[in-house]
């Protein structure tokens, strides 16, 4: 399955299960490990195990190999690797805190944190 086709499954799947906040990261040109980094919001810690079980499902109906899902333990921040594709599925205030988006996207300035500081 090419990129392209990969990165709507993932979007798809996030949407079926009402993901907040989608976004898509190329990140071809700043590291060889994935292609795509894509980020999702979800209002609770079952709502965050229903959009990674989606991701999976869907991913495995179209042969794609589920490399790992990590963090369904706690559900405030789960990933599901798909190898070229790496799946970030937060609740509201871990994504704020962490800012994934900030990390991979080149030329953003840092926001400043809740309580003075930045977080690069």
């Amino acid at each position: 399955m090419d990129i392209q086709a990969l990165q709507q499954l993932v979007v798809d799947a996030l949407e079926d299960i009402k993901a907040k906040d989608i976004q898509v990261i190329d990140t071809t040109r700043l590291t060889a490990l994935f292609d795509r980094i894509v980020i999702a919001s979800a209002d609770s810690g079952r709502q965050t195990r229903a959009l990674a079980r989606s991701v999976h499902d869907k991913a495995r109906a179209a042969n794609v190999e589920v490399l790992s899902i990590e963090g369904e333990d706690s559900g405030e921040w789960v990933l599901v690797d798909l190898g070229s594709v790496v799946v970030h599925i937060m609740q509201p205030a871990i994504r704020d805190y962490y800012r994934l988006e900030e990390l991979w996207t080149p030329g953003s300035a840092p926001r400043p944190r809740p309580g003075g500081g930045t977080h690069a």
